[in-house]
């Protein structure tokens, strides 16, 4: 199913059939989560697993971090994109999601470029030292602490450095005014937020629900 609310299922068929094709493990992992029901649209699209293994070899990042991993389709794609002896940290809270994570890296053999931090992302990240700076940040946690983390990984990111942020067109509804509220209002205020940091250059791709690229001045 796609989860743009630009495409139907036919358009999103013809995107991923003319994209590179998912391996064994990625395809497995996307068929196990999607038996978990509805919470599977946590999970990021075909299209996104593929430009975030593009963007991480292209950024030629060794540290990176995603905030929320959910299954570990996110973390596989950076970390099979990272330079040779990269690192990734994975931040989420629940052991639950990332046992399932845990085995599916572990069979793509990514499991020793990747280390999962359980507890609050935004801790995580103030915990970080200062060096090295990362490479590349993955953000898609909680909606209301996108401007919080924002903030505490921007000063942490090397020069043209890469900061890639999910769900930012919010199915659509940032341009419906009668949703002031949760999810959408916290991702306007975001949107707004980072189009307006002088410390970087970005775009907001129509890439599934909305992949806001920045790279650091």
């Amino acid at each position: 199913m796609p989860k743009s609310f630009l495409l139907n299922d036919a358009l999103h068929a013809y995107l991923t059939d003319h994209s590179t094709p998912f391996d064994d493990v990625r395809r497995r992992l996307v068929d196990e989560t999607a038996s978990l029901g509805g919470v599977a649209q946590m999970q990021v699209a075909p299209e996104q697993s593929i430009f975030l293994t593009l963007v991480t070899r292209l950024s030629g990042a060794r540290h990176a971090i995603e905030l929320g991993t959910f299954t570990g389709l996110s973390a596989i794609s950076i970390a099979s994109g990272l330079a040779p002896g990269g690192r990734l940290i994975c931040c989420d809270v629940s052991d639950e999601w990332t046992s399932i994570a845990r085995r599916y890296w572990k069979e793509a053999g990514v499991d020793d470029r990747i280390e999962l931090r359980l507890g609050p992302a935004l801790e995580t990240l103030q915990n970080l030292p200062a060096d090295p700076p990362l490479d590349l940040s993955f953000i898609d946690a909680v909606k209301g602490n996108y401007v919080d983390y924002w903030e505490a990984i921007v000063p942490r990111t090397r020069q043209d450095g890469v900061i890639l942020v999910d769900n930012t067109l919010a199915g659509g509804s940032v341009l419906d005014p009668s949703q002031s509220a949760g999810m959408t209002a916290d991702i306007r205020r975001f949107n707004d937020h980072a189009a307006a940091d002088s410390r970087v250059e970005l775009v907001l791709l129509p890439i599934s629900d909305g992949v806001t690229m920045a790279v650091k001045r």
